[in-house]
């Protein structure tokens, strides 16, 4: 389980808090107006931010004092984080070992990863010489190599049009059935079709999760203006 015990967080003038908790193994919608908190939320879980107080936990397991590297948790970002300058094989590679030239066992292991998510045959090629789905593809396939049971989507897919998105969505949910995962999205559909719960954040609120269709059925006040 992933909780978020009485956790606060503030900058400026924003404030964030959140408590809650995720059974392990579900897929969680964060959704909720631009400049709400949504990306906030991941980056403390993630530990690029630092909570004011709180904690953060995994299976009982404390992670707020851990390094961002140290934490049974994988972030996919909306600009893929691919770098340029590397072949797909050694992006790829960089999920299992921070190494530029990796061992062959290391290149192995990216390569089978890359056929996992449909681009066989592709690890000599830069990410620039790829569509914007095919780096999508790369960057889950680094996730997959991790092997880290809390995965974090922060609108890796929204620069992709709705049929690549859906399929992207259901690659992801193939390839990590046992995952934890949060995925921050602006979609109601891409909510519904992926998650079994959902996250509304406002205004530095985070709402406790609700059952995604309850939810989308019966939406808070709050939810129903955001939605129009």
């Amino acid at each position: 389980m992933l909780r978020l015990d009485a956790v606060e967080f503030s900058r400026g003038d924003f404030t964030l808090k959140a408590d809650f908790a995720l059974p392990k193994g579900k897929r969680t919608a964060v959704i909720g107006p631009s400049g709400g908190g949504k990306s906030t939320l991941l980056s403390l879980i993630a530990g690029f931010e630092t909570l004011d107080r709180g904690s953060i936990s995994w299976k009982g397991q404390r992670l707020e004092k851990r390094a961002p590297g140290k934490r049974p948790i994988a972030t996919l970002f909306q600009d893929s984080n691919l770098f340029p300058h590397l072949d797909l094989t050694t992006n790829v590679a960089l999920g299992i070992a921070p190494n530029a030239k990796p061992a062959k066992d290391v290149l192995d292991q990216a390569n089978a990863a890359l056929e996992k998510v449909g681009l066989v045959g592709m690890g000599t090629r830069l990410p620039g010489d790829l569509s914007g789905g095919q780096q999508s593809r790369a960057a889950l396939a680094r996730i997959l190599v991790t092997k880290r049971p809390v995965v974090l989507l922060d609108e890796p897919f929204a620069a992709l049009g709705p049929s690549m998105r859906s399929d992207m969505l259901n690659l992801a949910a193939t390839l990590l059935p046992d995952a934890t995962i949060l995925m921050v999205t602006h979609d109601p559909e891409d909510a519904k079709r992926f998650s079994d719960l959902a996250v509304f954040v406002d205004q530095g609120v985070v709402d406790a999760p609700q059952d995604t269709a309850a939810l989308f059925e019966n939406p808070t006040p709050a939810l129903r203006t955001y939605l129009g």
